[in-house]
């Protein structure tokens, strides 16, 4: 058993050599600065999302999308699974010892074996079996899935932070659609009111007919609106409901969308740091990482391979003379197994790994892409819709002024109902187009702060 101990001691060196690349981050030009310009200072991303949510009401929400999402449970299974798989992996560089036992009674054909008896047999012991790596291939495959655990790991973190924006997006525009619904709602009522008194005035023969259809049309418009509103409000709290891993129904508002609070200045960091910290870019590295130490595993079954068994026991034909010296037994070997023609099969699977990595390696640079463009389409939205929501405000502001100047001028006998309706049009769809803009413009910030893989502060 020292023989057999100091054998498998001695082959532990013999695993020095490692086949194929060892992996290195792809060096991929990045930009020193965004195209817009952003303010300076430590990047959005390093903000937690319950310091960047102030409605207590969102942060309750995502508090439940965090505990109950069913991606995200998915997501998290999906890490247990690469942890035991590393496990099961990792487990082939050591040896295995099993036990094995036996208890048989028989005889052999006389035909064949004149005066053969009846014979006991009992067999108590263990093997051992070890695989060489002599070249690296258990240790590539280890690293490999060392690596998919990793990428696991990043992708839970990429579904969390998605998760996050999901519910925030979602909730903001639950907020734009409940301010359109009201201004909807007051827009049927004070049309109402218009058709009541245009109708009173042409039921006394002052105006005509027209001005009562105009009145009945511009009132089924709003009404219109309203039923809208009020179907796409149901379906986004169903979409939300799902987002918090719970069947559809109601959900619970908190702030108006003009009251909620972000914060004034949006600074992004450094496009640099965009690869360190998304998690969908260093999800991407280390499954990159994984195929390429599967190069390695696929060179090294193109060379022989060692394996190194023993066994040590006790057998004997009778259950009372196991523990006798005489029963003692024992073996070792070291077999070789050695490749040589196989058609080329195994040249052709490297080729294939080598081709798989390469898929991978054009998949993390799409990736830093997309990503650089995603933090580049949200700057630029947040840039262009803070200028059209301030000038939605004035949109506002001067067709409430015209709709209230239009009827008194109508009220005055100066001008027909046209103008009345088409002032009345302009103020009704730039009240809609306002709340639209400004929840736009929130969930720019919020897309900004997914695309710079903010969610919690950049740790070690």
């Amino acid at each position: 058993m020292r023989r057999l101990v100091c054998v498998l001691a001695s082959a532990s060196f013999l695993g020095a050599c490692t086949l194929g690349p060892d992996f290195e981050r792809p060096q991929i030009p990045v930009p020193d600065a965004y195209v817009e310009p952003v303010p300076s200072g430590e990047t959005i991303a390093n903000m937690p999302w319950w310091e960047l949510f102030q409605d207590e009401q969102l942060r309750l929400l995502i508090d439940t999308a965090l505990a109950e999402n069913k991606d995200l449970g998915i997501a998290l299974a999906r890490i247990n699974e690469a942890r035991a798989n590393l496990g099961f992996v990792r487990a082939d560089q050591f040896p295995f010892v099993n036990g094995v036992g036996r208890a048989a009674r028989g005889r052999q054909s006389r035909e064949i074996f004149p005066g053969a008896d009846t014979d006991n047999d009992f067999l108590l012991g263990g093997d051992l079996s070890f695989e060489v790596d002599l070249w690296g291939r258990l240790r590539r495959s280890t690293e490999s899935a060392r690596a998919a655990l990793l990428a696991t790991e990043e992708s839970y973190r990429n579904v969390t932070i998605s998760l996050v924006a999901n519910v925030a997006s979602v909730y903001l525009l639950l907020r734009d659609l409940d301010e359109r619904l009201e201004i909807s709602e007051s827009t049927v009522s004070t049309r109402l009111e218009s058709l009541r008194i245009v109708q009173a005035r042409f039921d006394k023969g002052t105006v005509p007919e027209i001005d009562v259809n105009q009145a009945e049309i511009e009132v089924a418009v709003a009404e219109v609106a309203v039923a809208t509103f009020r179907r796409q409000i149901v379906q986004a709290e169903n979409a939300l409901r799902i987002l918090l891993g719970r069947n559809p129904g109601p959900v619970v508002r908190g702030d108006t969308l003009t009251d909620q609070v972000f914060p004034p200045e949006i600074p992004a960091g450094l496009p640099s740091e965009i690869v360190q910290r998304r998690p969908d870019v260093l999800a991407a590295e280390q499954q990159l990482a994984a195929q390429t130490a599967r190069i390695g595993a696929a060179e090294a079954l193109r060379f022989p391979s060692l394996t190194l068994t023993g066994f040590l026991g006790v057998e004997s034909t009778d259950l009372s003379d196991l523990n006798s010296g005489d029963a003692d037994l024992w073996n070792v070997s070291a077999d070789i197994f050695a490749p040589i023609f196989n058609s080329g099969k195994l040249k052709s699977n490297v080729e294939v790994e080598r081709a798989r990595t390469e898929q991978l390696l054009y998949n993390y640079e799409a990736t830093v892409q997309q990503a650089f463009r995603e933090v580049e389409d949200a700057l630029v939205a947040i840039r262009t819709l803070r200028d059209e929501y301030a000038a939605q405000q004035r949109r506002v502001t001067a067709a409430q002024n015209a709709a209230r100047l239009s009827q008194a001028r109508y009220d005055g006998g100066v001008v027909d109902y046209l103008e009345v309706l088409d002032s009345e049009r302009t103020r009704f769809n730039a009240e809609l187009d306002q709340s639209a803009t400004l929840q736009n413009y929130l969930n720019a910030i919020v897309l900004l702060y997914k695309a710079l893989g903010g969610g919690w502060p950049a740790s070690p």
